[in-house]
């Protein structure tokens, strides 16, 4: 069997569907009324590795730890050169990922190139043929995966919660709030498990070329476990300290990202209207100060008015709401992010939840015309 270069660990990815839906498709209220169902919510941009030690001797006691997640504010970083495959220890274990989506899937293909041995499965069957046919298993439930991948998950509407326990790791990489991610972090650490938060910097291209950013807080020894793990599907890894520093630091950069793509279509759009050609504005931009990817990215198609979707506009307003309510718990003003937020509601009730968030355009292209 293939093994892959990561750390003695065997990890079981479960993907997100829908927004604030439950992995067993039950919808939930957006309050998160349940404690429990909060531990179960995933959604669309985001998945949950469980990482359970293939041996009874649980790892997470024998390696060397960092600093304890509760103690004070602590960041380690820790960079990779793209394109280095021998990243990590081998894995001799399966590797189970549930969702295949926007993100789930690439980010799947990249554990079956580093030699993992991977068990998918996915709502609709049909988007895990492909990986099947490079060589991935299938299984017809999140919990026979999870069964199959070395994992003790109880089968059952409750999901992976019930089979969590001592010697096991539950990774989530989902994009909530602090509290929701605190919440799911109790229910998992009440089973013995340790629980590490490991939300993504980064949309489709970066996830199909390895090059995420992980935003982790939570157990050290699982991050110590896990890190090999998400070199395979990043270029780069920070331990923040306690659950929730993850959380906040993906909501903080994802509010500063669409505040940005909301100001660069006003340019675009002003430009256009002066008489400049937005093409040169976006090449004068990529030249100077402000030049980031983003711009010379998402700007050409802007200008064309189509959206690839990379990053889906109801994903950016769903957190830039978050980070709204972020910045209400520490009576922290905003405004920029909240003019923001307004366009990006405009754009979803246009029709433009599923393009890209560079489909906010389109809100202030409709202002005009009126």
């Amino acid at each position: 069997m293939a093994k892959c270069s990561v750390a003695n660990a065997s990890i079981f990815i479960r993907r997100r569907f829908l927004p604030f839906s439950a992995v067993m498709c039950h919808s939930l209220p957006s309050t998160y009324s349940s404690p429990l169902s909060v531990a179960m919510t995933m959604t669309m941009t985001s998945s949950s590795i469980y990482c359970r030690p293939r041996f009874p001797i649980s790892p997470l006691t024998r390696l060397p730890r960092f600093p304890n997640s509760s103690s004070s504010f602590t960041t380690i970083a820790s960079s990779q050169a793209s394109g280095d495959a021998g990243k990590g220890g081998e894995f001799p274990g399966r590797v189970g990922f549930l969702g295949l989506g926007i993100m789930g899937s690439p980010m799947a293909l990249n554990l079956l190139k580093a030699g993992c041995d991977v068990t998918v499965w996915n709502r609709t069957k049909s988007k895990c043929n492909h990986l099947i046919d490079l060589g991935a298993k299938y299984e017809p439930s999140p919990a026979e995966v999870a069964s199959s991948c070395d994992i003790d998950v109880a089968c059952g509407t409750n999901g992976a919660v019930k089979g969590m326990g001592s010697g096991k790791g539950y990774v989530d990489v989902s994009t909530v709030d602090g509290a929701t991610s605190k919440l799911i972090s109790k229910h998992i650490r009440d089973t013995g498990a340790s629980f590490l938060e490991a939300p993504v910097s980064g949309s489709k291209k970066p996830a199909e070329d390895g090059q995420l950013i992980f935003l982790t807080a939570g157990d050290a020894s699982l991050y110590e476990i896990a890190s090999p793990l998400l070199d395979i599907m990043g270029k780069s890894r920070f331990y923040l300290g306690e659950v929730g520093n993850g959380a906040a630091m993906k909501l903080v950069v994802n509010m500063i990202m669409g505040s940005m793509m909301a100001s660069f279509s006003e340019g675009l759009l002003l430009s256009e209207k002066v008489g400049l050609d937005p093409n040169v504005l976006i090449e004068v931009i990529s030249q100077g100060a402000i030049s980031a990817p983003m711009f010379s990215v998402k700007g050409p198609s802007m200008v064309k008015a189509t959206y690839p979707t990379a990053f889906p506009l109801k994903h950016q307003q769903k957190d830039l709401r978050l980070a709204l309510g972020l910045a209400e718990s520490v009576t922290q003003s905003i405004p920029v992010a909240a003019a923001a937020n307004e366009l990006y509601k405009v754009a979803k009730s246009y029709g433009l939840s599923d393009q890209d968030f560079s489909a906010v355009i389109e809100a202030l292209r409709a202002k005009l015309q009126h």
